[in-house]
């Protein structure tokens, strides 16, 4: 797994959940910036993802590849998933269910690396 790759993510996510509460906080909706945002931060996760399949597929990673390919499933599906519902709630909810996602993002990429090195 690419650490590299791995730093960015959680940094992508942590500085948009930050965006997305100062806009909830706001109580306005979210706005084309949050959504350019998590576009790019899907972009992000798939890579990091393509990352991860290739190290797998090379023989690399933990022994646990349920758990590792379950983290790197969610994090593909979270970003959409959380963009959908903020676009459906236009009330200040919308930008905080994208802090809520950007947070599970930034979590679940910090578990995925415990997992890859093997120390969780």
């Amino acid at each position: 797994m690419n650490t590299t790759v791995a730093t960015i993510v959680i940094v992508l996510a942590v500085l948009l959940t930050l965006a997305s509460l100062v806009t909830a906080i706001r109580n306005r909706p979210m706005g084309m910036v949050l959504l350019v945002g998590f576009a790019v931060l899907e972009v992000a996760v798939l890579v990091q993802a393509g990352f991860v399949i290739a190290a797998v597929a090379g023989g690399a990673g933990p022994a646990d590849k349920v758990t590792l390919f379950g983290y790197v499933g969610g994090e593909v599906l979270i970003p959409p998933a959380g963009v959908f519902l903020a676009l459906a709630e236009r009330s200040r909810w919308g930008p905080g269910i994208l802090a809520v996602a950007g947070f599970a993002i930034a979590v679940m990429t910090g578990r995925l690396l415990q997992i890859w090195q093997g120390t969780a």
